[in-house]
């Protein structure tokens, strides 16, 4: 297989995920694009071998692994700024994880018997959460496509060798 069937592949197999996505979501079954994912990853491991023009030499390598580092650096910033955010959003809700406000000392000292609603956290609280890893999740792939593209252009990935002529 050329290389550029391979990424037509790839592509065709993001489009299906996306696809399973939403009928996962319209049926409820979480586990249908689970599997689905699984899946797609291992077809595009299966593909990827048997690419014809693959070239990995030393140069290659460094190129991917400069840029994985720099992903892994760039993006576990990215991350942990998202999360705290995320846990002070979490927790500033009624959870009951806050100690109780201090008395007002204005008031009276007489019981009061309130009825609230039990303290919960709103469902749709955990939908934004999971596309917002969705979200920091293709912000990683851009982050090691944009790096490795600069570091191929800088040790010359796709310079011509003398041989080749």
């Amino acid at each position: 297989m050329k290389r550029n069937t391979f990424y037509l592949l790839a592509g065709i197999i993001a489009l299906a995920e996306v696809a399973i996505f939403w009928l996962s979501v319209e049926i409820e079954r979480p586990i249908l694009i689970q599997i689905a994912f699984v899946l797609g990853v291992l077809l595009i491991y299966g593909a990827r071998r048997m690419v014809e023009d693959r070239v990995e030499d030393e140069r290659t390598a460094m190129i991917t692994q400069k840029a994985a580092l720099r992903t892994l650096e760039v993006f576990w910033v990215v991350f942990f700024v998202v999360s705290l955010g995320s846990a002070v959003a979490a927790f500033s809700r009624p959870l009951g994880l806050r100690p109780p406000p201090p008395p007002d000392p204005n008031t009276t000292h007489t019981l009061i018997l309130r009825i609230t609603e039990p303290d919960v956290l709103p469902f749709d609280l955990f939908g934004r959460f999971a596309v917002g890893q969705l979200v920091l999740l293709c912000l990683m792939i851009f982050l090691y496509v944009g790096f490795r593209v600069y570091y191929a252009r800088k040790y010359g990935e796709w310079d011509t060798d003398e041989e080749q002529d």
